[in-house]
Parts: C-alpha cells; structure tokens; sequence
C-alpha cells in the first residue's frame, strides 16, 4: 500500500528527474571531455580506433546526456547509453577489475542508474510532459 502511495507523489518526479539530471550530467561531462585532443591519444593508442571516432564518440555520449537532462526521448538516450556503458565495461575496461585501478564500478552503477530511466521514463518533469500537455493546436 505505501509503495503505491509513494508512487503518485512529487517526491517520486522529483527523485525520477534527480536520478536523470545526474545521469545525464555526467555523461554530457565525459562527453565532452572526449573532445579534448588528449583523448585522441588513448583512443588511437589503447583502444585501436581511427582518430576520426573522436567526435562520434563524444556525441554519443553528449547528445544522450543532454536528452536526458532535458526528458526528451528518454528512454532511447538511456538505450544508447547502456549500450556505452556495456562497452566501457568489456571493451575498454575488459570486466577485470570491479574496483581499484581500472574498475568498471562508476560504469556499472551509470549502466544501471540507465536501466532504471528506461523502466521509469521521463516521468513529469521533463519537457516530453510538458509537450505532450501543449493543446493539439501547438504541435
């Protein structure tokens, strides 16, 4: 019963926006640390990508976060961004270490703080809400 109570008040929107805004900061923060030229170094030299993957590479990560910030196309930001996280943990970081050097544990809990926004939504404070309660006329 207090499961359901819960889940029909503000505090739910609030911590469901919460957990997207921080998500989503994070990602547009390594997102556009990819940008910097120093990470054409490791991409060419550890992972053996062309340095042309720079710029997709930080988009991936930037246009997901911002998305995800703002609550629109939630659910397939959070995709993608799994689908990063999963290749952070057994590409780049080979799934050897859960923590330490070279741990996946940050990874591990953004892959699932993503799994979480795609059971949940954008929920109401997000601008897919907002957009969807605009009057017919509008959009």
């Amino acid at each position: 019963m207090t499961d359901a109570i819960i889940s029909k008040t503000k505090l739910n929107d609030i911590t469901n926006f919460g957990l997207r805004a921080s998500v989503g900061v994070i990602f547009l923060a390594h997102g556009l640390g990819k940008l910097n030229p120093q990470f054409i170094g490791f991409l060419t030299g550890q992972l053996g990508f062309a340095p042309e993957m720079q710029i997709p590479i930080a988009l991936a990560e930037i246009i997901p976060g911002i998305l995800l910030i703002t609550g629109i196309l939630t659910r397939v930001s959070a995709s993608m961004l799994c689908v990063i996280m999963l290749g952070a943990i057994f590409y780049v970081k080979k799934a050897t270490n859960l923590i330490g050097q070279g741990g996946y544990e940050l990874d591990l809990i953004l892959l699932a703080a993503s799994l979480v926004i795609i059971t949940a939504g954008p929920g109401k404070i997000s601008l897919a809400q907002i957009i969807k309660k605009l009057p017919s006329y509008v959009h």
